[in-house]
């Protein structure tokens, strides 16, 4: 006897999967857990190692394709997927086709992808104000969890060697927490104090809670010493204060302001690249410039040898030929190119970096109006956040892998559902 169910069986089991997996409780929870994984890859990987960081983000994207199916007839899919994702991740994937080191650019696109399938379910799922407090419940424990292993490196006396951990709270910093660096936890202080104003400006956490999340991220944020990160957080301030300006200006008016802030804002750039130099030497940071110059030029100089295509995308950089290079020239182990429009050019060339910067463009013009015109104050978030994702990406590769590459995509499948040309042009005309 076949124990194969029967069709009415099949149908009661299929409704059950589907109540259990598009249900809002499972959807808010898996949220959670992918954003709490997210941010913790560095604290994953130095407790389980590769392997357990990988076990967790198959299980998940397996959840996410899950959840999906789930609520497959509830979700509007028209036009939501940005074409600047979807150019930019394909060339990323193309580039197995004339990298030298086919594994490394397997393993590095794949994680790219799984990241990527993970920021667009959660961006199709829950609305802003839900991603804001979801990001909100996750930075609290590991900003919290970050002071509280800094304390205790302090009262033992003794480095936690497996995650870095020096103890320097004692000397107020520079410290790093759970995430590796200074300059990681700075970043991410950085988005936590956009979240965390943002959930106390708009009440969707007690004005408690609020303000003592902030103070955490504060504290973390001045504890990091990054010379980098300060500079991020002085654009951060004058891009919020340029917002604010915007969003109380007459509608009429705008267009001037926008068209005057763009001009000073390309004046500021191109100023502080001139003297960049006696920029990092106000902020005693001139060793920490030197080592990235270094890198960069060492980078410069082999993008010749494949200047259209890059030599095959790897994110996270491994230890094979060219990198080996890099750090055998420069006499140090890197990770990234600590610049991710270099890095980009560098690993697939002059197509990918265009593709790349029109990505982060487009995003950041989407979300820059949405923020500058809709009255909520949740559609400042995301314009703010990819202030700090373009400006840090001028000393970080952050952008191109984990949570970086995540919040890239959050920001800009969410300014996409507010503003895309592909939807506007789907909707019918009324009728008179």
């Amino acid at each position: 006897m076949s124990n194969t169910p029967n069709g009415p069986d099949r149908r009661a089991l299929t409704e059950a999967l589907t109540r259990f997996f598009g249900a809002p409780r499972f959807t808010a929870s898996l949220t959670l857990a992918i954003i709490g994984a997210t941010f913790s890859t560095h604290l994953l990987r130095s407790t389980m190692g590769w392997p357990g960081l990988i076990g967790i983000l198959v299980g998940l994207v397996l959840l996410a394709a899950l959840s999906l199916w789930a609520r497959r007839d509830t979700l509007e899919w028209h036009g939501v997927l940005p074409i600047s994702i979807l150019v930019f991740t394909g060339w990323c994937l193309l580039s197995l086709v004339w990298s030298e080191y086919t594994l490394a650019t397997l393993r590095g696109t794949g994680y790219q992808v799984a990241f990527g399938f993970l920021a667009i379910y959660v961006a199709l799922v829950r609305d802003s104000i839900q991603i804001v407090r979801a990001l909100g419940d996750v930075l609290r424990v590991l900003l919290g969890a970050s002071i509280a292993l800094e304390v205790l490196s302090l009262l033992l006396d003794l480095p936690i060697v497996f995650l870095g951990i020096a103890g320097n709270i004692a000397f107020l910093g520079p410290i790093q927490g759970v995430f590796g660096t200074r300059n990681a936890l700075g970043l991410i202080a950085l988005i936590a104090v956009i979240t965390f104003v943002v959930e106390w400006k708009s009440r969707s956490v007690p004005r408690s809670l609020g303000i003592g999340s902030v103070w955490l991220a504060g504290i973390c944020l001045i504890l990091t010493r990054s010379p980098v990160i300060f500079i991020v957080a002085l654009c951060i301030a004058v891009a919020a204060v340029a917002l604010y300006a915007l969003r109380c200006a007459p509608v009429g008016g705008r267009w001037m302001l926008q068209l005057g802030l763009g001009a000073a804002t390309l004046v500021t750039v191109l100023t502080l690249w001139a003297t960049r130099e006696q920029v990092f030497g106000l902020l005693n940071a001139g060793a920490e410039l030197n080592v990235r110059l270094s890198l960069w030029d060492e980078m410069i100089r082999l993008m010749p040898l494949h200047p259209l295509e890059g030599w095959g995308f790897t994110g996270i950089w491994p230890s094979s030929t060219p990198y080996g290079w890099l750090e055998f020239t420069t006499g140090r182990d890197y990770s990234s190119g600590l610049n991710a429009y270099l890095d980009v050019y560098f690993q697939v060339g002059l197509v990918g970096a265009v593709a790349f910067v029109a990505l982060v463009g487009i995003a950041f013009v989407r979300a820059w109006i949405l923020a500058s015109n809709k009255r909520s104050l949740v559609y400042v978030w995301p314009a703010l956040v990819l202030v700090v994702l373009i400006v840090t990406s001028l000393a970080e590769s952050t952008v191109l892998v984990e949570y970086g590459w995540f919040l890239l995509l959050v920001c800009s499948v969410r300014a996409a559902q507010g503003l895309s040309w592909r939807s506007a042009l789907a909707r019918k005309p009324e009728k008179p």
